[in-house]
């Protein structure tokens, strides 16, 4: 069987640097810190206090009052990017056939706040009291059916659920399901909104996060030797997949080409990498094998790259054995540097600065490094392409995304030729 070959015909986001692809392209680009005060909550009394928020997002630009009660703000930010990738690929959906068109829409964790409310209020004494919505506002699926239901798209649903690693997961299961011809067009991406009391203390429970109160907009500060903890992220991400033959056929415009993803368990430990970065080198050699290319045809790598202590050295370790020579003349970034991390959705907006890069022949920077503040474990010979983007030729770029539990996804997106 002949695989179809599958491309990138609409793109949307929404994130802590901007409410569409522009805003946040220029953002990245320009080298911006997404990050704040945290104002979702009160949280003077966390040890953390900052994280990179979207900005002045209002839901009632896509629905009505009594919709958005019924979704929590993780779906109503999918819902914005989404909006944006179907206008951006020029659907026709009068035309189209939906039964060929599918939603993977993927999330780490969720409904978090939801949970947070409606568990939180529970009272033993008076007994159960909940929302009726509670669960299905909360699922980790329910972006990926909502978008459905809205659209009426009847092709393949659902979300993939691993941790920081779901929407390549996703992205990489929609790549899979068009060029087997399992569906004309799939809309894949990811959303997540955790800046809430559960997640912010959750998170700093175990120690995860940045505390750097005092400097938090350069809190995030990927291989640099003070780096104490990544910053939580929110927002949301959306490709609109096809393939070629369907893009072909309606004359959408090409972005770029989806040409290979990779899978791998670091089989470690249930929070750390692997401090060799044996998961993290499965999973790039298994992208580039699957997508038929050498190392050396991979020009930009956007990293996982969180600020931590343990995770950056293991993945900068496994970039130099995966791609020897080639490591020091390829770019590698860490858009979290200047998004914060956004669990869930991280993947799919990071495979989205891969099309735009390759797209723009731009590499975003990593920001908030001093050249005195050295790791004496990482070789700064590679090229992190701190604080200011670069311009080079993109080929083809890789995206790493990996999360806890030890699940690692990569994915490759090459310059569309006929």
């Amino acid at each position: 069987m002949e695989l179809k070959r599958v491309v990138v015909t609409g793109l949307g986001a929404i994130t802590p640097l901007g409410k569409n692809v522009e805003e946040t392209w220029q953002g990245l680009i320009n080298g911006k810190s997404g990050c704040g005060p945290i104002t979702l909550f009160d949280a003077s009394k966390f040890k953390t206090q900052f994280a990179c928020e979207v900005k002045d997002f209002d839901p009632l630009q896509f629905f009505d009052k009594k919709e958005v009660r019924k979704l929590d703000r993780y779906t109503q930010l999918a819902f914005a990017a989404v909006t944006e990738a179907i206008q951006d690929c020029g659907i026709d959906l009068e035309t189209e056939d939906k039964n060929r068109i599918g939603v993977i829409y993927s999330a780490g964790i969720g409904g978090i706040k939801t949970f947070q409310d409606e568990t939180g209020g529970y009272n033993a004494e008076i007994g159960p009291k909940y929302n009726p919505f509670f669960i299905p506002k909360m699922i980790a699926d329910i972006a990926a059916g909502q978008i459905s239901i809205h659209y009426g798209f009847h092709g393949p649903n659902y979300g993939t659920v691993s941790a920081c690693a779901s929407s390549t997961h996703g992205i990489i299961d929609a790549f899979n399901l068009l060029r087997l011809g399992k569906a004309n067009i799939i809309v894949a991406g990811g959303a997540e909104s955790a800046i809430c009391e559960a997640g912010i203390g959750g998170f700093n429970a175990m120690k995860a996060l940045s505390t750097r109160n005092d400097d938090m907009e350069r809190a995030s500060r990927p291989f640099s030797g003070s780096r104490d903890g990544f910053v939580m992220g929110e927002g949301s991400g959306c490709l609109i997949l096809e393939t070629l033959e369907h893009a072909k056929a309606r004359g959408a415009k090409i972005y770029a080409e989806i040409v290979g993803g990779g899978m791998s368990a670091d089989a470690y430990h249930l929070t750390a990498t692997h401090p060799e970065g044996l998961g993290a080198k499965l999973v790039m050699n298994a992208a580039l094998e699957d997508a038929n290319l050498k190392p050396e045809d991979i020009d930009y790598i956007n990293v996982h790259g969180t600020s931590t202590p343990v995770g950056d050295l293991s993945e900068a370790k496994a970039i130099k054995e995966v791609f020897g020579d080639w490591a020091y003349k390829l770019n590698i970034s860490s858009t979290k540097s200047m998004t914060g991390h956004l669990l869930g959705a991280a993947g799919a907006v990071e495979a989205l600065v891969c099309v735009k890069s390759v797209v723009e022949d731009i590499v975003p920077p990593t920001i908030n490094h001093a050249d005195d503040d050295l790791d004496p474990e990482i070789d700064y010979n590679l090229n992190f392409t701190f604080n200011k983007a670069q311009k080079r030729t993109v080929r083809a770029a890789l995206s790493n995304t990996f999360g806890f539990g030890g699940h690692n996804a990569s994915i490759i997106v090459k310059k569309f030729a006929e």
